[in-house]
This record gives C-alpha cells, structure tokens and sequence, in this order.
C-alpha cells in the first residue's frame, strides 16, 4: 500500500526501498543530502562510507571520503559540482571537487576554537550567490560565519539568546537566490531571516526543533523538523502543509 504525506499541491508519495548500498554497507545518521546538476544524489552520512552518490532511480554509483571525516553534518553544493562538507567532529568545513579530491579545509582540524569563532562543533553550510561560505556553528557556538571562497574570513555574527538574531543552536543554514539566509534555531524552535550581511529580517515560529532548510527554485521552504515533522512554507514563512508529529 503506498504511504502518500502532504496536503494539495504538496502531497508526495513514499519510494520504498530508494537507495540500494553493496552489500554489508549501510546508511548510519543521515546528516545531509543533495542533488547533483546531474540529478545524483549525495548521501553525507557518518558510516564508514561518508559520501555515497546514487542516480536518480537510486542505483548506487560510487562513494569517496573514506577516513576523512570524524562526524559528517551537513553539505552544499557549488554551482561547478564541488561540494562543501561540514565535519562537526572535527570542527572544519571541507571542500571538495565532483569527484572527491580536497580541494581546501576551513578550520583547524580537531581543535575547538575560541567561543564566537569559527569554529566549536560546526553544523552547517551553504552557498551564497556570489560563490561566500556561510556556515552555522551551532553546538560549540551560536554563531554564523562567513568567508570568501578561498577561505578568508569575512564575517561572523549571533550569540546566545532568545531575542532577534540570537541563537540557540543554529543547526542548519540556507541562501537564497535572492540573498536571503534562512538559519534553524533549533532550540528556539524557529527559523530566522537575514540579509547577507546578518542583519535581521523576519523570525518565522511555530517549528518543533527545526534541524534542516531547504529551498528549492520556486521559493518554496521545506523544513524538516527533529521531532518527526516537516513543513512546508512559502518564501514568508507561511504553513503551506504539514505532515508527521500533529
């Protein structure tokens, strides 16, 4: 029987079994996935094998960076096909070209940096439009950061706190086309707007521990939330469907 989730425009229909590892592997912790300009699919997870690419119909293809990530956590990709990974173990970003050759690590493996700095167990990162890295920093820290494609710091901003702009625990960060970054303040239970620069724009309420954005070429937001729920909003926060924990 198939399992169908959402409401209206958004409904979607559960593909059982997508996926299918060689034998004796296995997906442990999910921390992010992605779809390629070839329509592959990334899975970024904290198994042996931390990044394993399917095809569309969930054929596996290859994986890459054996050995090199303590605690996979969240991942971009570039618009030439590299990929930017977020190792909250070892308190880096790691960049990576299509094929899984290291390209440039931001970070001083293993070490937690002082706090407010990049980084103390990092969670997140995403793209900006002109090719920045914007990146949450959110177990160690409560901050954002920003840095230049080769690496250069550029910009952080938040603390911890309840108020606009403040945070507790950014998990998971997402730029917009337009400029817009959409930050999930988990333990604040929102999602909080910025412009590029981190001034404040809109908080939008009403998630359970939101943990992951996404948002996808007509402006609408998908928020997946740790306590079995995802949400489905427009590009002003308004609930458009819901489905999971009521």
């Amino acid at each position: 029987m198939a399992v169908t989730v959402g409401s209206g425009k958004h409904t979607y229909e559960l593909v059982e079994g997508w996926g299918r590892l060689p034998e004796g592997w296995e997906f442990k912790q999910v921390a992010g996935v992605a779809v390629d300009r070839d329509d592959n699919v990334l899975v970024f997870n904290r198994s042996a094998h931390p990044v394993i690419v399917f095809d569309r119909d969930g054929k596996f293809l290859r994986s890459w960076g054996e050995g090199m990530f303590k605690s996979a956590h969240g991942l971009a990709l570039a618009a030439d096909g590299s990929v930017w990974l977020a190792d909250n173990g070892d308190h880096t970003v790691k960049h990576f070209s299509a094929d899984g050759k290291h390209i440039l690590t931001i970070g001083t493996p293993g070490v937690e940096a002082e706090s407010g700095k990049p980084f103390r167990k990092v969670t997140d990162v995403a793209l900006a439009p002109n090719g920045d890295v914007y990146v949450s920093d959110g177990y160690g820290n409560s901050s954002v950061h920003v840095f230049s494609p080769d690496g250069r710091h550029k910009q952080s901003w938040g603390q911890t706190g309840v108020g606009d702009g403040d945070f507790n625990l950014p998990h998971n960060i997402w730029v917009t086309r337009e400029g817009r970054v959409l930050v999930s303040d988990r333990e604040n239970h929102r999602v909080q707007v910025f412009d590029l620069h981190g001034r404040h724009r809109a908080t939008w309420p009403d998630f359970i521990q939101p943990t992951d954005i996404h948002v996808d070429r007509d402006g609408t937001v998908y928020v997946a939330e740790l306590r079995n729920r995802v949400t489905v909003c427009n590009s002003k926060g308004k609930v458009l469907a819901r489905w999971g924990r009521v």
